[in-house]
Formats: structure tokens, sequence, C-alpha cells
């Protein structure tokens, strides 16, 4: 048949026009033999491919691969692998491999993947594993496949070991890198086989795979579910404890070090410390883990070559995560992994480490701010200032006005960019275009600010106005959501962060906020918000923040605009008055057959966050009462008096502690002396009994003056 055909493109143009004018089958068939025997020998250009396709169309080879039996003499599956040759061809075009004809071939591709292959049809895979790539290649592709099955089918293939097992394992490396969520949420049993595999395969090599795995391994480590909630998943984590023990434990090279840190650090990200076994033998691994990150930091930044620290970047980054994790170790007080002596050494070796991200975080130029790794040495530096306040202060204080500066440049960028909320697990390593340096600056700046030098920095590199501005975005963010609020847990934790350094600001620099105009932007915001936060009870210790804040700036700022008997400020009181109010309750002690003062039970399991502000909130409310001449009448109406007063004629007086009694007395006397109303109130529901019975004596002299 091919001879009378001739050869060279003139032949395959002639078979060309055969196929378009055949008038039966066996003549195209004929023609069509020599077109693919052109098309495998690669002898083909983009313009002859495009006259095939236009010759033949996808028509034919959906024919092929549909048709039944082949002509006398030719093997079982000749139709199916002439038409996915020809398919194969076609896929080499882009716009071709993401033409519908093609993508409604993928369910056909898999299950040829997954049939059992007879030496004579390994064309036939080789050409699946081409169309396979190619849609891949295409925006429409990567949804189309996992849509389609292809993931189940290639786990198969290379759990199986079958023919081109290794190009399975290529094409889910780069399914998993642009759809990780997807595959795993449609196909996670079977990619769990591949992992299982893979850590099998890990544990025993002996040889350069094992390092070579270390590189594949974190694709398809999932970070959600995580694999610690699953039994395959552990034995699989077990695995890799042990491969990573054993190559940490030996001498390695640079090259061999790299991926197998990058690997714990990938473990790390998915499952905190969890895969680390308690005892002896995985306390020295986690100390050992930390202990080399910590090295290969300080080797890497305190001498930075340019050329060679772009190369080092990202192992660096592996090496923040491995260090963050250390930082968490060593505050950790249930069932903790390491001992305490060894939690000193680590904090020592972080000390140095950090000293050198601090130090080459002084280098870094203007042109550079915009590099990824700037970011993740910003985020791990965070990190540390949130827990360690005491070590690298001089260091600390002298980067302050570049981290303000950063997070500000970052902050500006992002607001135009007006980009989603980062998600909780946002990756320092190989994230894009990261924007949310303050959200790991605010634990350090809290305390900060509670220190008058580095305070001083802060403030006077304009910090406080940058605060202001990310806490109304934040807000925004929060509440942007359509119906009830939603718990965005790293913007409400940003948010409370930030109440907190607002409250220091203003114990110790109330001036600044009277004479910052921000501060009144956010005054005006505090009184908006928390009407609308209050309600929600998901949300009670951002309310509680808020409260105490905006009461205690309300001091600051009572002669402000917002403030003067507005509808949002009376609406803002109307709600402190409820959070403050009902916070205690009266319930049947435990010890004795009497009643005693509790914690409310919608507080209870926030009591924690919320007690110490409730404290101050109480104190900063007994402060507002005299300046603004309404709140005693709107504290009458939302009968707190009288609840208050009924709380403490029905319990036992022993279980009131000293504390309490002095956060009520406080309001109470600001009250009996700012209001006639509120003092004939207090007296009329035997307000000297108790006063006298819990030993409110301010509060009885109040009373007993006329």
């Amino acid at each position: 048949m091919a001879s009378g055909c001739g050869d060279g493109h003139s032949a395959l143009k002639r078979c060309l026009a055969v196929l378009r004018d055949a008038r039966n089958d066996s003549e195209q068939f004929a023609a069509l033999l020599l077109v693919t025997k052109a098309v495998r020998a690669g002898e083909i250009d983009a313009k002859t491919r495009r006259q095939i396709f236009e010759a033949i169309g996808f028509t034919f080879p959906s024919r092929l691969l549909s048709s039944g039996r082949p002509p006398p003499g030719c093997p079982g599956h000749t139709y199916r692998a002439l038409g996915l040759t020809l398919l194969a061809c076609f896929c080499t075009d882009p716009q071709l491999a993401g033409h519908s004809q093609i993508l409604n071939k993928i369910p056909t591709f898999n299950d040829i993947l997954v049939s059992p292959c007879d030496p004579d049809s390994t064309s036939m895979i080789d050409d699946v594993y081409q169309c396979l790539s190619a849609v891949l290649a295409t925006p429409r592709g990567p949804r189309e496949l996992v849509i389609k099955g292809t993931v189940s089918a290639l786990c198969q293939a290379y759990v199986n070991c079958s023919y081109g097992s290794e190009r399975a394992l290529t094409l889910l490396l780069g399914l998993l890198a642009v759809a990780e969520a997807k595959c795993w949420q449609r196909d996670a049993p079977q990619l769990l086989a591949v992992l299982s595999k893979l850590s099998d395969d890990f544990l025993k090599a002996e040889d350069m795979t094992k390092f070579e795995l270390c590189e594949v391994l974190p694709h398809f480590i999932p970070l959600s579910p995580p694999l610690t909630q699953d039994p395959q998943g552990c034995e699989c984590l077990h695995r890799l404890y042990k491969g990573l023990a054993n190559i940490l434990a030996s001498k390695l090279s640079q090259s061999q070090r790299d991926p197998a840190l990058k690997l714990a650090a990938c473990l790390v990200q998915a499952c905190g410390s969890e895969w680390i076994p308690a005892g002896s033998a995985g306390s020295k691994y986690l100390a050992l883990l930390v202990n080399l990150a910590c090295v290969e930091v300080r080797l890497t930044l305190e001498e930075p070559d340019p050329l060679e620290m772009e190369g080092k970047k990202e192992v660096v980054t592996a090496c923040y995560v491995l260090i963050e994790m250390g930082i968490q170790e060593c505050l950790r007080e249930e069932k903790p992994l390491l001992k305490d002596v060894q939690k000193m050494q680590i904090m020592r070796i972080m000390e140095e480490a950090f000293g050198a991200v601090i130090f080459y975080l002084r280098q870094v130029k203007q042109e550079q701010l915009q590099d990824p790794f700037i970011f993740a040495s910003v985020r791990v530096l965070g990190a540390w200032m949130a827990e360690e306040t005491s070590s690298l202060k001089q260091e600390i204080c002298e980067l302050l006005p570049f981290l303000v500066h950063y997070a500000k440049k970052l902050f500006k960028e992002g607001s135009q960019a007006a980009s989603p909320p980062q998600p909780e697990l946002g990756s320092t390593m190989g994230s894009g275009s990261p924007q949310d340096a303050l959200r790991f600056l605010l634990p350090g700046f809290c305390h900060l600010t509670a220190e008058d030098r580095p305070r001083d920095i802060l403030i006077s590199e304009g910090a406080p106005a940058l605060l202001c501005e990310y806490f109304l975005h934040q807000w925004e963010v929060l509440s942007s959501q359509p119906g009830p609020l939603t718990p965005l847990t790293s913007t409400e934790t940003s948010l409370q962060t930030t109440c907190g350094i607002f409250l220091n600001l203003v114990v110790t620099a109330p001036d600044l906020i009277r004479r910052d105009k921000t501060f009144s932007s956010l005054m005006d915001m505090l009184l908006k918000s928390l009407p609308l936060l209050l309600p929600q009870k998901d949300h009670l210790v951002l309310a509680a923040n808020i409260t105490t804040l905006g009461l205690m700036m309300a001091r600051i700022l009572a002669s402000s605009a917002v403030l003067q008997e507005t509808q949002s400020a009376k609406e803002f009181f109307g709600a402190a008055i409820l959070l403050l109010s009902q916070a205690h309750s009266a319930q049947a002690d435990a010890g004795s057959d009497g009643v005693a003062v509790a914690v409310s039970p919608a507080y209870a399991s926030a009591w924690a966050d919320v007690c110490e502000l409730w404290f101050l909130g109480m104190q900063a409310l007994a402060s507002c009462v005299p300046l603004f001449p309404w709140l005693p009448q709107a504290i009458l109406q939302a009968r707190w008096l009288e609840n208050l007063s009924e709380l403490l004629a029905h319990v036992t007086p022993a279980s009131v502690d000293f504390e309490l009694i002095a956060a009520f007395q406080g309001v109470l006397v600001e009250l009996a002396r700012a209001s006639k109303p509120c003092r004939d109130t207090i007296l009329s529901h035997h307000g000297r009994e108790w006063a006298n019975l819990y030993g409110m004596a301010a509060l009885e002299q109040c009373l007993s003056e006329q």
C-alpha cells in the first residue's frame, strides 16, 4: 500500500488528496497508513500538520477510535492506534489540543491508560500521553482532565507500574501544580495510593533515587485535608519521617541536604509537628531539623554573595518554615516534644539565625522590595518578635523603620489591587505576590508599643496612621461578606491584635490619639461596627476588643463631633452596655446550696480572652459617665441597675471576688454622682444594704450624701 504512494512530501500530498476524495473506507485506510507512518516518523511540519487536519478533521479519527474489527491481517487495535496517532499529531497544535473534540476524548484516553497493555500497543500509550500532555497545557485542559477522571487513571497507571508510568507521574505533577485542591477533593484515595508508593520507595532507596524523591514528594503532600486524619496517610508520614531521619543523620553534600530540608518544611506546612513521633528519638530529630535550618540561614544570609544567594532562596525559605515550627515547639506546654534543656539550646541557636535575618534585611534596597523572599524573611522575623520580646531588642529597634516602610508599601499596593484575603495557610514557599506583611508583624508591634523606645520609633515612622488604615481595611474585608459576618480567622485575629496595639497607645500616648486625625476616623468606625458585631456570638472576642478600645478612646475624644449624642454614638454605647452587663449571671453553686456569681454561659468559652478586656471596659465606662450627660439615661433604659441589684441581692457574697466588686462599684459610684435618677434607682433596689454587704465603702458614702 505504501509503495503505491511514493516517497516524501509530494507523496504525502497525494495521499492527502486521496483522503479527501476517497470513495470508500479501504481507499481512505490505505492513504491513512502512509500519513500516520509519516506522522510517527516526525516527517511533518506545522503547515503539513494543518493540511492533514483540514483533509481529515476530527470525524475520521473519532470513527477509527470507535470502529470494531480492522481489515484482515491487521492487529485488533489497528484502527484505534491510527486514530490516536492522528489525534496526537493534531494535539501538537495548541489550538487543536484545546478543541472540544479532543476534550471529549479524555475518557477514551483514560480507558487506554488503565487497560492491560501488550507489547504491540505501547505506541498507543505514547500517543495518549502526548494528547494528555497537550491538553494539560491548554487553558481549559486541567479542569477537564480533573472532571473527566484523568487523575485517577494516571494514579492507577503509576501505582501499577504500567508502561509509561514515569510520564503518568510527570502529568500528575503538572495537574497538582495547577489544580491541587480539586485533585485531592475528587481523587484523594488514588493520590494517597501514589503517595504510599512514593514514600515506600523513599524509605527503601539507598542511592540517589532517595534525593530525587525528595524533590517529587512535596507535590503529593496535601495541605488539606491533613494526612494525619487518614490511617494510610499516617503510615506515609511515618515512612517519610524515617526516610528523612536516615538522610539528615548522614554526612551530606549541599545538593543532597537542600531537597531534604524542603521536604521536611513541606511536611511541617501540611501537618505542623504531628508527623514527628513523641519520645527521645522524635525530640532529637526535631532539634536537629531546627538546628540545621538555623545553620543554613546563617551561612546564606551572613555573607550573601548575590549570585549564590539567588539560588539559595528557596531552601532558606524552607528553613524559615522549620524555624517557625521550632518557635512554636519551644512555647508548647501540653505534651511538648522538646525537653526544657533542648528548648534553651534551640532558642540560643534561633537567636543567632534571627541576627542573620535582621542583618540581611538591613541590606535590602528599594528595588528588591517585591521579592517574595523579603516577604518570607519579614514573616519569620514577625513570628520571632511575637514570642521573644527581650532578645535582639536593639537590632529590632534599628530595623523598625524598614519594617514599617515595607509593610506600608505592600499594604498600599494590596489595597489598590483590591486583592482577596490571603488563605489561612498561605505558604511562604514559592508565594507569588504577597501583600499582607502587617498581619505577621502585628503581634510583635503589640509587644513593642508597650515599651517607650520602640513605641517612639513606631510613632515617628507613621505606624499608627498605617495601622488605622489597615484596621479599616480589615473591617471591610470581614463585613463585606453577604449575610452574617464570616469568621475569617486571619482577618479577625488581625483586627483583635490591632485593637491591642491601639489600647497600648491609648494608655501610653493619649496626646497622639487627640492630635492624629486618623484616630477620629477609627473612632467613627468603632461606633458603627460594634452594633453590627455584638448580635453575632461567634465574634465575642472581637466585640470585647472593640468595646474596650471604643470606650477608652471615647474618654480622650469626648469633645469630638462623632461623640456628641449622635445616633451612632448612642448605638455604640448601647451595645457596649449590653456586652458588659451580660457577662455575669447567677448560677447554682456546686459547693453549697446557695447561688453564686459566675461568667455567663455565652461568655464562658471565650472568657480567657475577654476577661481582662471586660475589666478595662468597666473602668473606661465609669470614666465616660461624667463626660457624656446622656449616658446615665442609656444605662437606665438598659435596666442594668435593676438587673445588677437583683444579682447582688441573690448570690452568696463570698462568691463575688474583690476585683469584680471593685469593677461594679466603679461604675455605680459614677452613675450615682452624675445622675439623680440612677441614684434613686440604686436606693430603691436596696443599694445601701448590698453596698454594705459587699464592702463597697465609696458607694455607701455616695448614697448617704444628700
